[in-house]
């Protein structure tokens, strides 16, 4: 793959970067990401990997734009409202670079339509708001060999985790949380309140951590860091990074 004139002036600012550099730039160009869900999370890393040059998405919410969205889902406006999230990011993202392959699912993802939606892609970031669709999702990232990038974030914390339990002594997100979650409820931002920066700053870093997994092999960006759990304090600015360790008992990977 080569690009266009065109492309090479839109992303210059990241080819001048040795990290990165052409042929970072070109397989970014080449990389398929699906996003599952569009909310305070996917918005933001969904905006910048766009903006980064990853050729193919598939976006995944079953969700609509609530006026009370907008305060930390920035690729919303007050016209979306009432309409699917997926469709509107998929709107955001024609309007903002026409030459992006953009696939869309606007049902709940589940156990049974994961695979579908999974297979085949360079990797996952997971956004949604509870235990059991992570879970359904981890698993299937397991089955078909694909990478997790799994997000979270709630009041002025954020978390971000990369898992790869398709590896010979890689954890998987069940490894992190266990098999106690495999339900629906869970605590919810409506109930606990957010920070709409701190989602922002979730995203965003997700999106970061995207890009080096995507480049691994091919730049001297660093490597995914497996394993590796990162927790965002928003109170006392800060991160800590912890490592998950493969739990042999787990019934996904294990």
């Amino acid at each position: 793959m080569t690009l266009s004139p065109a492309r090479l002036d839109r992303f210059a600012r990241h080819i001048v970067l040795p990290e990165i550099g052409g042929a970072g730039q070109v397989a970014l160009a080449d990389k398929h990401v699906a996003v599952i869900g569009l909310g305070g999370i996917g918005s933001p890393a969904l905006q910048y990997l766009a903006g980064a040059g990853i050729g193919k998405f598939t976006l995944v919410d079953d969700d609509v734009v609530d006026a009370s969205n907008l305060q930390r889902q920035t690729i919303f406006t007050a016209r979306d409202i009432g309409h699917g999230k997926a469709t509107s990011a998929r709107r955001w993202m024609a309007n903002f670079d026409d030459a992006l392959n953009v696939t869309l699912s606007d049902g709940r993802i589940t156990a049974d339509t994961a695979p579908d939606l999974i297979a085949g892609v360079d990797l996952v970031i997971d956004g949604t708001d509870n235990f059991a669709t992570r879970l359904a999702v981890s698993d299937t990232c397991v089955a078909e060999r694909v990478p997790l990038l799994s997000a979270a974030v709630g009041r002025f914390q954020g978390q971000v985790g990369a898992f790869a339990g398709h590896l010979a002594g890689q954890s998987c997100y069940r490894c992190f949380v266990g098999d106690a979650f495999d339900a629906e409820d869970c605590d919810t931002c409506a109930e606990d309140g957010m920070l709409g920066a701190m989602a922002g700053w979730t995203g965003s870093f997700a999106a970061m951590q995207a890009v080096r997994i995507l480049l691994a092999g091919v730049s001297r960006f660093g490597q995914p860091m497996w394993g590796k759990l990162h927790i965002l304090d928003g109170m006392q600015p800060g991160m800590r990074t912890l490592t998950i360790a493969k739990d042999p008992a787990c019934k996904r990977c294990g």
